[in-house]
């Protein structure tokens, strides 16, 4: 009754949103077409996650952790692409930004909040957890070279830094895939815990995986159409709309994965969602854009505002300093979620 439910709301939203955005004002007004656009990439990620869920029951623990983090992305990515296309680096950062300080405050604290209330204590392996608290440190000083220098070069030379330091992280990030799931694969999982049934047989959740995947991508460029209309309406910064507003919505099917793998005490995956998808973002999203930003005739930089390196900052150290010893409690939820909130009143507000 409930997967007919969804069913029901995702093609209602998807026409709908077709809809709006084909008929436009004055028929739906910028706020209405921004509502229903965000509703219905909710129930497309939705239905992505419930996609890369069932892979990952065929895939294993660690890699579906990852398959889920990485098409969870797919939203954020996608959405991404467009605006860096319309040369709109400015929200482009921000929601990288949201993306980071969301996954590792918003989903992780949901996660643990919701997980913890139904058991007391939840574990996963402590040696994965003290090498993405190193990798977030880098993902930090990554993003704080760039803004550090950017007084002292000029716009090609701080463009050129951008580039040489995105080619690095990729580097980086493929080396941590090899690292964490070949070369020292046994040594960062988690305990094979029982899976229950998956909800499609394989060979339909690939295809659901894929017609999932094209529905973001074309429920991403509908939403972008959406957002500068309704920013200017309501007076909002690009900052609060990037890191907050397209981060939220776009977050929805890590949202969902990752509260369900808690739920079901499989933190291991929780995490790997949640803080594997910010890395992923920061190691990986980021610098693929500053790549792409070349073929569309103009680089964009990866320096970063003041607030967002901050906000960024702020998340890394938490979230670090709450999983480092591999076990949490629901009040380490409320912790990560008090931060979020904190933040989002300050980007708010800015």
């Amino acid at each position: 009754m409930k997967r007919h439910g969804f069913t029901i709301g995702l093609l209602a939203s998807f026409a709908l949103s077709a809809v709006a955005h084909y008929v436009g004002a004055p028929t739906f007004s910028p706020t209405l077409q921004f509502l229903i656009s965000a509703v219905a990439i909710v129930f497309v990620a939705g239905f992505l996650g419930k996609a890369t869920e069932s892979v990952a029951h065929y895939a294993g623990e660690r890699l579906g952790g990852f398959l889920n983090a990485t098409f969870g992305n797919a939203a954020e990515l996608i959405i991404a692409i467009f605006l860096v296309k319309d040369g709109m680096f400015d929200i482009v950062k921000a929601s990288i930004t949201g993306s980071i300080i969301g996954n590792m405050l918003l989903v992780l604290g949901l996660s643990v909040l919701l997980g913890g209330l139904k058991f007391k204590e939840q574990t996963f392996n402590v040696k994965l957890a003290g090498h993405n608290g190193s990798l977030m440190l880098l993902a930090v000083i990554a993003l704080f070279i760039p803004a550090a220098f950017a007084r002292s070069f000029t716009t090609q030379e701080t463009s050129n830094l951008s580039v040489i330091v995105s080619v690095i992280l990729i580097i980086a990030y493929l080396l941590w895939l090899v690292f964490s799931m070949i070369t020292h694969k046994n040594e960062l999982s988690d305990e094979v815990v029982e899976h229950g049934e998956a909800a499609w047989s394989k060979g339909l959740s690939i295809v659901f995986l894929i017609v999932a995947t094209v529905m973001v991508a074309v429920q991403s460029e509908w939403l972008v159409h959406t957002l500068e209309p309704f920013s200017h309406q309501y007076g909002l910064s690009e900052l609060f709309v990037g890191a907050f507003l397209i981060a939220i919505v776009g977050n929805a099917a890590e949202h969902s994965a990752a509260v369900i793998m808690a739920r079901k005490n499989k933190m291991g995956a929780a995490v790997e969602i949640a803080v594997g998808s910010s890395l992923q973002i920061a190691l990986f999203v980021a610098p693929v854009l500053v790549l792409l930003s070349l073929l569309f005739g103009k680089t964009m930089d990866l320096v970063f505002t003041t607030y967002e390196l901050v906000a960024i900052g702020v998340a890394a150290f938490i979230a670090k300093s709450i999983s480092k010893d591999g076990a949490t409690t629901w009040f380490e939820g409320v912790l990560l979620l008090v931060v979020y909130i904190i933040l989002g009143i300050a980007f708010f507000l800015v």
